[in-house]
């Protein structure tokens, strides 16, 4: 769950960012870079003093696996969190609090499947456009999907009547209701992208089950995913390390791309393969064997290439050469007990087992 730490690390990381040495580009482009950064604090430290000022203890923030969007001068919010699979609505506001709240989840119910049409980082109303990017994520109280603005309202009534809560923040009274979603709602939302991740796929030479996975991994397919890392979208690229390396060595163009860009599906996709097929094709290239070389691809997505062949060798030249006496089995062995970052330790581990589960529902379908 994201909360207050989230944004004092996200602060922390771009500072060090923005004193740190920079891969090639032009001095249009790192000015333009850091007109962005600086743009970024300033909207994440207003949106840190708004919802304080507010929700106190209990504020929240978007993370990798929680959309969080605030409305009505902060004083409602929705909280999907898609790792328990349910979304909580709440409201502070002391005037008509039901009727607050039921604005407030009919806007959830409703918001578009278009990330460019949601601002996390401000109270901004959200405008209902195109089909929900929760429908068939969640069903009303007949088991029917949402997308039309009289069903929204209809099952909004409902939750009111049978499965409206409160509790104490303070001097204040929080309004809400918990809104299950689907048992399949991760599949649901993985299946919207079925086609950008073919088309990346065909482009890059990385299988599906791989992009599949990583996804997974990286943010539950939640394409509002955010870190404290500075990562966006699907595949959680940062803009100025992956992002930059993608402009440069494959699509041969400076600079990086924006948050606005990572937040488009089809976009964070492509990039995200594309660094993969980096990963695979240049940096870890000289690993013979396929399997050796996948097992050293998921853990540099995490950790970085750098990261894996150190852990073999403190001389990287030397690295390959050490990767390619061993076999596959022990070259897993190592990256998932040894490599010197534990999150990229587990990292590799998850991605392999949801890749073997891609790879099942894969045979399974076509079968």
């Amino acid at each position: 769950m994201g909360r207050i730490f989230w944004l004092l690390c996200t602060l922390l990381f771009l500072s060090a960012c923005s004193s740190s040495p920079k891969p090639s580009g032009s001095e249009d482009d790192d000015l333009v870079n850091g007109k962005d950064i600086r743009g970024f604090e300033h909207m994440i430290s207003a949106l840190s003093h708004n919802v304080n000022e507010i929700w106190g203890r209990e504020a929240l923030f978007a993370g990798k696996f929680d959309y969080v969007k605030y409305t009505d001068q902060y004083k409602s919010r929705a909280h999907i969190d898609f790792s328990s699979g349910h979304i909580m609505v709440e409201t502070v506001s002391g005037i008509d609090p039901r009727a607050h709240l039921r604005r407030a989840i009919i806007e959830t119910l409703l918001t578009p499947d278009d990330p460019a049409e949601v601002d996390l980082y401000s109270d901004r109303e959200i405008m209902p456009g195109g089909e929900p990017f929760l429908y068939g994520q969640v069903l009303d109280n007949q088991r029917q999907p949402i997308r039309s603005s009289w069903r929204a309202e209809r099952y909004a009534d409902y939750l009111l009547n049978t499965a409206m809560k409160k509790r104490t923040l303070g001097i204040r009274t929080i309004f809400f209701v918990d809104i299950p979603m689907v048992a399949n709602h991760e599949d649901r939302r993985g299946y919207k992208y079925a086609s950008l991740i073919r088309e990346a796929s065909r482009k890059y030479g990385v299988s599906e089950s791989l992009i599949y996975a990583v996804i997974k991994t990286e943010s539950s397919f939640n394409p509002y995913a955010v870190s404290h890392a500075n990562a966006y979208g699907l595949m959680q690229v940062i803009p100025a390390t992956a992002g930059r390396d993608v402009y440069v060595r494959v699509k041969g163009k400076s600079g990086q791309p924006t948050r606005e860009d990572l937040f488009n599906p089809a976009y964070n996709i492509d990039v995200g393969t594309a660094y993969l097929h980096l990963l695979q094709t240049v940096y870890l290239a000289d690993i013979q064997d396929p399997q050796s070389r996948r097992y050293a691809v998921i853990s540099a997505y995490n950790g970085g290439a750098g990261g894996v062949l150190n852990t073999f060798s403190s001389d990287r030249k030397a690295a390959p050469g050490m990767i390619n006496q061993l076999s596959p089995e022990a070259v897993y062995q190592v990256l998932t007990e040894q490599h010197p970052k534990a999150e990229a330790r587990r990292y590799l581990y998850k991605v392999n087992q949801a890749e073997k589960g891609f790879k099942r529902s894969f045979s399974s379908r076509s079968g």
